[in-house]
């Protein structure tokens, strides 16, 4: 085997393990996931995915990372199909981008996750970095204010939040005062998935 056909056979390998990392890592966790569950679901031996990656948090990190990637992409494509150009209309057409792309409940999860261990410097920086790019894409393809980018980013999270609640679900005051007028895609529970 020559060294360039080992390269491609490892990052052929590293692209494969990453998308294990965000569906294992998506379903419970940085702290919860032993590597060997990624190695499982990836159907290779833990050890090749230590050889690939510098450890649990280096693994965690390459998820978070592809999964903002995978977010600045989806919204990057949608303002450039998008048909009309003014900064609402191209946040709009990102929002419904993002709507989609979050039906992809693991994908979501992982963003939950990785927010939630934040107290870790490392995966930290994975989400600051990874936000950032998604902040900068949507303020650089719409042209909108920063006020509007704000709106934007944080309307992104209340759709985290009514999905991963299942507030659709919930027939109450409170819940519709939060999700009216949100669009996003239905994600079926957990539960109703297994």
């Amino acid at each position: 085997m020559t060294s360039s056909t080992f390269r491609s056979t490892a990052e052929e390998q590293r692209t494969r393990v990453v998308a294990s990392a965000v569906r294992v890592f998506a379903r419970t966790g940085y702290h919860a996931t032993p590597v060997a569950d990624v190695a499982a679901d990836a159907g290779i031996s833990t050890a090749y995915v230590f050889r690939l990656f510098p450890g649990k948090l280096g693994l965690f990190v390459a998820a978070v990372d592809h999964c903002y990637a995978r977010v600045a992409e989806a919204l990057t494509q949608q303002a450039r199909r998008a048909t009309g150009g003014s900064p609402e209309d191209l946040l709009t057409a990102m929002g419904d981008a993002y709507a989609e792309l979050i039906a992809d409940r693991d994908l979501l999860m992982l963003q939950v996750h990785a927010q939630s261990a934040s107290d870790v410097p490392e995966v930290r920086a994975a989400v600051r970095r990874g936000i950032a790019t998604v902040v900068t894409a949507v303020r650089d393809l719409s042209g909108a204010p920063d006020d509007a980018v704000q709106r934007f980013v944080a309307y992104g999270q209340l759709c985290h939040l009514i999905v991963t609640a299942d507030l659709d679900a919930v027939e109450e005051p409170w819940a519709r005062s939060l999700t009216t007028g949100m669009r996003h895609v239905d994600v079926p529970s957990r539960e109703a998935r297994s």
